[in-house]
């Protein structure tokens, strides 16, 4: 039985140093990224027209391609200018709201092409791929009710800091979610929390805001700075550390963050509402209070 490839829009992506239309692009079947999953990847949202954090998602994506020693193919004004017209074009051939709507810049940055060999050649082109699409934030009745999770093993590899392509285990945790019909999969290194598939993952505990250090086992969501921040200004405290399964568990709150998600509450985990009395499988104060201030910090 043959199974028909999905159509791909007309909308225009960058890829080395061509505008095309995104159907229309073509990279080699020897790319170390196509081969390996050999590079690494950043999502930038963009509010009507304007990228939000783009300087900290750079900053991300400068760490990545060092660990990976892959040379940085772009500054990043030439990074800001491609995204900002791609913006602009996707915009355009959508007939997204004034001002643009809300997306997301997909960048994508491999090792280059050549023969299959497992080192790291030196001296290679890197790929250098970059599309706008529509991005799809969580519906009103997610933000009221919240959303169910289920629990894992983290089996994933222990340099969850790089932002790679190579994402096989995150196809893996994510379709745990799925089949269980939840929205994402919290997992956990032993009896201490990671993230999620693809979502960091944060507890709240008598008003204060907990999440895991930033290391090898976690990938530093941009969120990281900014729920910081809004917990700052909004004195709410902060912290990270290693947390348990059984402070998981025990959470008046839990959330997700993301780009997509950007701060969303988790009321159902693995079936079990989440908090106490009256609060319990509800979305609560310190999520109404860092949603809040996520906004403003859009409009900023």
């Amino acid at each position: 039985m043959t199974t028909l490839s999905p159509s791909l829009p007309d909308t225009p992506c960058y890829l080395n140093g061509e505008y095309t239309p995104l159907k229309d692009a073509k990279i080699s079947v020897m790319d170390r990224g196509f081969i390996f999953g050999d590079g690494v990847y950043e999502v930038v949202p963009a509010y009507g027209g304007r990228l939000f954090r783009f300087e900290q998602h750079m900053a991300r994506l400068e760490r990545s391609l060092a660990e990976l020693r892959i040379p940085n193919p772009m500054t990043r004004t030439e990074w800001q200018a491609v995204a900002l017209k791609l913006v602009a074009a996707h915009a355009q051939s959508t007939a997204a709201p004034a001002g643009g709507g809300n997306q997301l810049v997909y960048i994508q940055v491999s090792r280059g092409v050549a023969m299959r060999d497992h080192p790291m050649l030196p001296g290679l082109a890197p790929t250098v791929f970059v599309m706008a699409n529509t991005m799809k934030l969580p519906s009103a009745q997610q933000r009221e009710a919240g959303v169910a999770c289920v629990t894992a093993d983290d089996f994933r590899w222990e340099k969850a800091h790089i932002k790679s392509t190579s994402l096989l285990g995150a196809v893996f945790a994510r379709q745990i979610s799925v089949d269980a019909g939840a929205v994402e999969t919290v997992m956990f290194r032993g009896e201490h929390l990671s993230e999620a598939a693809s979502s960091n993952v944060w507890i709240v505990k008598d008003g204060k805001v907990l999440g895991p250090p930033k290391d090898n086992l976690v990938l530093e969501g941009i969120r990281f700075g900014l729920i910081e921040e809004i917990c700052r200004a909004a004195g709410i405290p902060f912290e990270l550390r290693r947390i348990t399964r059984a402070e998981v568990l025990a959470a008046d709150e839990l959330l997700l963050s993301s780009a997509t998600k950007e701060v969303l509450p988790v009321t159902l985990l693995d079936g079990q509402p989440v908090g106490h009395g009256l609060e319990k499988g509800k979305p609560g104060p310190i999520y109404a209070k860092l949603y809040a201030q996520y906004q403003r910090a859009k409009q900023a």
